[in-house]
């Protein structure tokens, strides 16, 4: 069973999956928030786009599945809730899992639910916490057949606030540890240098490894990045803000399934944008 929700995931031709995250972000990132001030027309304006998956948490998965229709996105659902909207730090970080996370996902239909690890310079015990979670998640997915997507995060505080730490030594290392705890999924960030990004995916083994999409960048940055992660072997991508934050967010969604999909080039996705 878990095999029939990853086909639903994962595009038949390409074996790659493109999933638009409009859940919460990391601690201290309100910016995040941009775009989805009206949850129903943002989900509304993404299924349009038909990528393969949308990425929720359980009180906004409605506004995908109560579409109708049988070929909208699959839901990936958000089943670890953390303090992330604040304006400022706040004193005590927390990662809590929602209640029965996998039965909330069977009855909302999601093909997938997605954890954090997150990895923070100065709050270990957040680690601890989410490695819980995820020990918690692992059987109760087996024993339903639910894949189980993990998002380990490297973060370095910096300014008063935790920012993506793009050191591949550091990637790996979180990417080895989510692999042992057993993810089907893993998404992750890109590393400093992409070119260096088929160590993480030597590290995930036979785990496909979907690349986040992290701040909002110019179009051709992103698009030319996009192609050279795929070229190095990510099984996809998993973008909000450079998709939800966009003038024309249908048309970066065809961009970056070109790319993703078809494997074009950063320069013809491009043209995709504006039609």
């Amino acid at each position: 069973m878990k095999q029939y929700r990853l086909n639903r995931l994962f595009n038949p031709e390409s074996k790659r999956c493109f999933d638009v995250a409009m859940d919460h972000g990391v601690f201290n990132e309100p910016a995040f928030l941009s775009g989805l001030e009206n949850m129903r027309r943002a989900v509304q304006t993404v299924v349009a786009a038909n990528p393969d998956a949308v990425q929720l948490a359980v009180g906004q998965a409605d506004y995908l599945q109560s579409l109708p229709g049988r070929d909208k996105p699959a839901l990936v659902l958000r089943t670890d809730v953390a303090n992330v909207y604040g304006s400022t730090l706040p004193k005590h970080l927390y990662s809590r899992l929602i209640k029965s996370p996998v039965e909330q996902a069977l009855r909302l239909d999601a093909a997938c639910v997605i954890a954090n690890i997150f990895h923070l310079s100065d709050d270990p015990e957040v680690t601890e916490e989410c490695i819980e979670n995820v020990l918690l998640l692992k059987p109760v997915c087996e024993r339903y057949g639910m894949p189980l997507m993990v998002e380990p995060l490297s973060l370095r505080k910096k300014g008063g606030a935790y920012h993506v730490d793009g050191d591949i030594r550091k990637l790996v290392s979180i990417v080895r540890q989510a692999v042992e705890l057993g993810a089907d999924i893993i998404k992750t960030d890109p590393a400093d240098s992409d070119e260096a990004y088929d160590r993480v995916i030597e590290t995930a083994g036979c785990i496909p490894v979907l690349v986040r999409g992290g701040a909002k960048g110019k179009d051709i940055e992103v698009l030319e990045r996009t192609q050279r992660l795929i070229e190095q072997g990510a099984a996809g991508i998993v973008y909000g803000r450079n998709i939800i934050q966009h003038e024309k967010p249908a048309g970066m969604t065809r961009a970056l399934m070109a790319i993703v999909h078809e494997e074009a080039d950063a320069s013809d996705a491009a043209k995709l944008i504006n039609r």
